[in-house]
């Protein structure tokens, strides 16, 4: 059993959940925007930054009708306050981190940052309701469902129970680490370099997230900082 979160966790945990509805809608604006242009041959890549050079081609092209130019300015102005928006409860997130000492800690952990960190420590009212890593990754979902029977143990695909956006994010974090690897950056541990050679870089980044998450309890509970050497971390470069 978890115990419920005070006032003050539930009030820090709106500025998540506002940014990413200011995420969903700025995604969802943003297709539209794509869609509208690209029905009148103007096609733009992928990517947030690549809309602003897209509503300004759109506001250069005098081939366009009137009315679509006017609509994608009232679209390129509802786009440009969802920025601001999203830019000032991203500072006022960063703020939070910074003045948090366990999230400031939690952030030395490859894999997590400010993002994580803090959601994990708004979430997690008190680690230690946890007997160990292992049943503080299972609450988050990072467990493969058990299929066991007759004294074999069966494990299946990862269960969709528990914090799923959480989960979420430490996969995230967890891929990107794996992808600066395979370029011969950053540091990786031991027996993730091992399992990547036998293993898909998903399975990997599951596996990594779950990890993760147990060092992140340990973190927590105990007050200590994040120990690479004692982790296990090792350059990927000797791998």
């Amino acid at each position: 059993f978890v115990p419920v979160k005070t006032a003050e966790q539930q009030a820090a945990l709106m500025l998540t959940g506002i940014r990413d509805g200011l995420i969903a809608r700025r995604t969802q604006l943003s297709n539209a925007i794509r869609g509208y242009a690209a029905e009148f041959g103007l096609i733009a890549a992928k990517g947030a930054e690549k809309i602003e050079p897209l509503l300004a081609r759109i506001a250069q092209d005098e081939n366009l009708p009137e009315l679509a130019r006017e609509l994608f300015v009232v679209q390129g102005r509802e786009y440009a306050r969802l920025g601001t928006e999203l830019k000032e409860i991203e500072a006022r997130l960063l703020a939070w981190h910074r003045a948090n000492a366990l999230s400031r800690r939690l952030a030395q952990i490859p894999s997590i940052g400010p993002i994580i960190a803090t959601r994990m420590v708004m979430k997690t009212s008190d680690p230690a309701a946890f007997r160990s890593g292992r049943h503080f990754a299972a609450w988050l979902g990072l467990t493969p469902k058990d299929h066991s029977t007759g004294g074999k143990t069966r494990l299946g695909k990862i269960t969709r129970a528990g914090d799923e956006d959480l989960c979420r994010l430490l996969v995230v974090g967890a891929t990107a680490v794996i992808q600066q690897a395979r370029h011969g950056r950053g540091h990786l541990w031991g027996w993730l370099v091992a399992l990547l050679k036998r293993k898909p870089p998903k399975l990997a980044a599951v596996a990594l997230a779950n990890k993760v998450a147990r060092i992140a309890w340990k973190l927590m509970v105990t007050g200590q900082r994040y120990d690479a050497a004692r982790m296990n971390a090792m350059p990927i470069a000797a791998a």
